[in-house]
């Protein structure tokens, strides 16, 4: 039966009738269609991120840094140094700030504070001013997110569905709503993430006009101006925190693995040596060559002008950089034709890295990597305790005011099992689609755990956001199963999987006022504290 099945195959059903596509006003629906859910859930997630954003009227955690950064290079092009009385005057009289052309020390690169530095250009050195892009950006990432699961999913519910949980994410919502840089990032990631994707979707088209033939091992791909977008994009994810360059290699290898897969598709012969001989250069010129620009290009503003920290440095000097570089041993050899800004460049990155490396300075809300996924200790990044009559306080207890940088606790930890579960579907499954979720929770998450002395905080996990909210779509759409599975199935799934969204919904909708400073009583502040290491 079994040699019958493999030798004498069914003939093949006739081929249906055509189906004409829509015209006129059904094709112009159609074509909204995938628009319309994702531009609902951002315009949700708009909502939650910018009421009432200028509030608190405060520096909440480290925005007593990077507004004044971005401010800076508004003004001058680099990082200087501001008076002791900043931060009140700031919040009084903010066109009075007497700016010195002193250079500061910047842990960071530039881009995330020039993208701050926008929204102060638009609207002035105050809380919403300096708050407005990482409002905007996470709305529009909430958008982003829905069009990419809608893409990898094939599916605009289980999109949306990824959207909406992340619009419902306590931390992306600090996040989108104080002037830190992490936020910045975590749009520049996913956008990447996105660009590879439709990449891999127009190399399948072109792959699949030499499918079954020869012309999987031959076949040039030419022209891939999204694989170059999403190098762009990454290189300006690194020029916001360098732990972005992480991210470049796993979207490179990811890049190039889906090539090998789809040259097989394709009926190559030898994906492996065909995607090496013909795909690995142009991948790594393509993504890592434009990183590279756009990383340089980001510290324009530094090698433009004189006066930014260090810039100097290598003036006087034939040398390229002290004894070492990123713990490399290097030769002081003469290397004038390098010319003196790239040197300098060069010698302030090396004090970068030895600052970021050896950070270890004890913080109260400092944690470890493994407790991230499970929220074991979020940050405290605004606090304020309110006696009774005053803001609106009728407590005769008192009440507090804070913002807790901790992602909706029954999301994340429903993540666990979705991370869990597409592993499964990755290994045993072979899903290409979980692999791709899984590479960047790699590329974001692993790289902290080399980092167990460093002062480190759970807020970082932001960026991987995107993708633990893409993971529990995925989840969930197994929950719901297949079209064609049977009517009382897919209505258990479904009420399964809507219960656990409007659980998450509901838990975030508890927490909310840790989220943006709300006056509420210490005893209602002390419900929400389900853990002691949360206060």
């Amino acid at each position: 039966m079994t040699q019958a099945a493999l030798t004498h195959p069914p003939a093949p059903p006739a081929p249906a009738a055509p189906v004409p596509a829509p015209r006129g006003l059904l094709r112009r629906a159609a074509d909204w269609s995938g628009w319309l859910g994702p531009i609902g859930v951002a315009l949700f997630a708009g909502l939650l991120r910018f009421w009432n954003l200028g509030y608190p009227n405060a520096f909440v955690f480290d925005e007593t840094y990077y507004p004044k950064d971005a401010w800076s290079l508004l003004r001058q092009g680099y990082e200087g140094t501001w008076p002791d009385s900043a931060n009140a005057d700031i919040l009084a009289v903010p066109q009075q700030i007497p700016l010195t052309s002193a250079p500061e020390f910047i842990a960071h690169p530039p881009l995330g504070k020039w993208v701050i530095s926008l929204g102060e250009w638009a609207f002035g050195l105050h809380p919403f001013g300096w708050r407005f892009m990482t409002a905007l950006l996470g709305t529009v990432t909430v958008l982003m997110l829905a069009r990419i699961g809608r893409r990898l999913f094939g599916s605009t519910l289980l999109g949306c569905t990824a959207a909406l949980l992340m619009a419902v994410d306590g931390l992306q919502l600090v996040m989108s709503r104080i002037g830190l840089l992490d936020g910045v990032q975590m749009f520049f990631v996913l956008a990447a993430f996105g660009s590879l994707l439709i990449d891999r979707d127009h190399t399948r088209t072109r792959l699949a006009a030499v499918r079954d033939g020869r012309g999987g091992d031959t076949v040039r791909l030419g022209w891939r101006p999204w694989r170059i977008a999403a190098g762009v994009l990454i290189g300006a994810a690194a020029a916001v925190k360098w732990n972005g360059a992480v991210v470049l290699v796993a979207f490179g290898l990811l890049t190039v693995l889906w090539d090998q897969s789809g040259r097989r598709w394709a009926g190559a012969r030898r994906p492996w040596r065909s995607m090496l001989r013909r795909d690995a250069l142009p991948a790594l010129l393509a993504v890592a060559g434009s990183a590279l620009v756009v990383y340089v290009g980001a510290w324009a503003g530094w090698l433009a002008t004189t006066g930014g920290y260090d810039r100097q440095w290598a003036d006087d000097r034939a040398g390229l950089s002290p004894a070492s570089f990123l713990g490399v041993p290097l030769p002081q050899v003469p290397m004038t034709w390098v010319p003196a800004p790239l040197r300098s460049l060069w010698h302030y990155h090396s004090q970068m890295y030895d600052f970021n490396t050896g950070l270890s300075t004890p913080h109260t809300y400092q944690s470890n990597p493994f407790s991230w996924l499970v929220q074991g200790r979020p940050v405290s990044m605004y606090w304020e305790q309110v006696p009774a009559g005053q803001q609106g306080c009728t407590a005769s207890g008192g009440c507090a005011a804070q913002i807790l940088g901790l992602g909706t606790p029954l999301l994340w930890w429903t993540a666990c099992f979705a991370l869990a579960y597409l592993l499964w579907r990755w290994f045993f499954r072979r899903d290409w689609r979980s692999g791709a979720v899984l590479c960047a929770v790699a590329g974001v998450y692993l790289p902290w755990f080399r980092y167990q002395e460093r002062t480190v905080f759970s807020f970082y996990m932001v960026v991987l956001v995107p993708f633990l909210c893409l993971a529990v779509a995925q989840m969930l759409g197994a929950m719901l199963g297949p079209e064609g599975c049977p009517p009382r199935r897919r209505r258990i799934g479904a009420a399964g999987a809507g219960l656990i969204v409007l659980a998450i919904v509901g838990c975030f909708a508890f927490f909310y006022p840790l989220y943006t400073a709300e006056v509420i009583p210490m005893s209602s502040w002390q419900d929400r504290m389900w853990f002691t290491s949360w206060i």
